[in-house]
């Protein structure tokens, strides 16, 4: 039985990636039953693991250490099948000459950190020494070869004239895999599947709406992406094209082979099982 007094806590991410599928989502026809909460990315997974949040975008990282509690909807992500535009590592020398150097980390991503990690292990055999600043290019390039930023900090750092060469992890990522790379995931806690299935529904069929909406008519949310950020209509038009909403089996493929990666260097404690929610049931993706 639904517990009809309890709103569902829906987080948001701070970042214009996600605008597709926020931009038209209705709120106001859930004003009853449901509220939203913006935040960073890391903080929107503690957030969730701790119940504070019910769903919403979370790191797809953070969806492998707390899978046991979540369910992902489908059809709903942030995703790249190459170039992702707002993942990017700025750097002084080419990439395989600093991979045993030192690299700044924003303290605002999990998927993009490990990501990285991954791919400077598994595929340039590196071995450098990482650490947590604040994503401010300068500064983090003061004491490091080399700096990680993520969303609107990347972006904009990517505007500026900086001298520093500059790698997209989503195109580097699909040139050693060939495959997708999801960045976030539509999680959902299973306590509030249970609670208020129903409400759940709606949600999720409004999301997708709203991604469809935001899909076929960008130009107003471009034009609030330039006035909120800057760059030009050609910009974002480009930008969100390449990016991908959905959520199925070519996501999956990409996201099992970066957990599984994950696990086999220590980053995640075990093997991460895909719990896809399909019509208030759960189905479990193996293969």
């Amino acid at each position: 039985m639904e517990n009809k007094t309890k709103k569902i806590r829906i987080g948001r991410i701070n970042y214009t990636n996600v605008w597709p599928i926020f931009y038209y989502f209705p709120m106001e026809q859930f004003q009853e039953e449901a509220e939203q909460l913006l935040q960073v990315p890391t903080s929107l997974n503690k957030a969730l693991a701790e119940g504070k949040i019910d769903m919403g975008p979370i790191s797809s990282f953070a969806y492998g250490q707390y899978f046991k509690d979540c369910v992902l909807f489908p059809d709903l992500s942030v995703s790249a099948f190459g170039r992702v535009n707002s993942i990017l590592l700025f750097h002084r020398r080419p990439l395989e000459e600093i991979v045993h150097g030192t690299i700044a980390l924003p303290t605002t991503s999990a998927s993009s950190v490990n990501l990285l990690k991954i791919i400077i292990s598994k595929y340039y055999g590196g071995r450098p020494t990482y650490f947590y600043a604040s994503p401010s290019l300068d500064d983090m390039m003061k004491e490091s070869d080399a700096a990680l930023l993520i969303g609107d900090d990347a972006i904009r750092a990517s505007w500026s004239r900086s001298g520093y060469q500059v790698t997209d992890l989503g195109q580097l990522w699909n040139h050693w895999t060939g495959k997708s790379m999801t960045f976030a995931v539509w999680a959902i806690r299973e306590q509030a599947l249970r609670e208020r299935p129903e409400v759940v529904r709606r949600i999720y069929e409004a999301f997708c709406w709203s991604k469809e909406q935001g899909m076929a008519r960008p130009e107003e949310m471009i034009r609030d992406a330039q006035s909120s950020i800057g760059g030009s209509e050609l910009y974002w038009k480009q930008y969100f094209q390449q990016l991908t909403y959905d959520f199925g089996p070519a996501q999956w493929e990409g996201l099992r082979l970066y957990y599984q990666y994950g696990w086999e260097l220590g980053l995640l404690e075990e093997p991460v099982s895909l719990k896809i929610w399909h019509d208030n049931s759960v189905i479990q993706v193996n293969e």
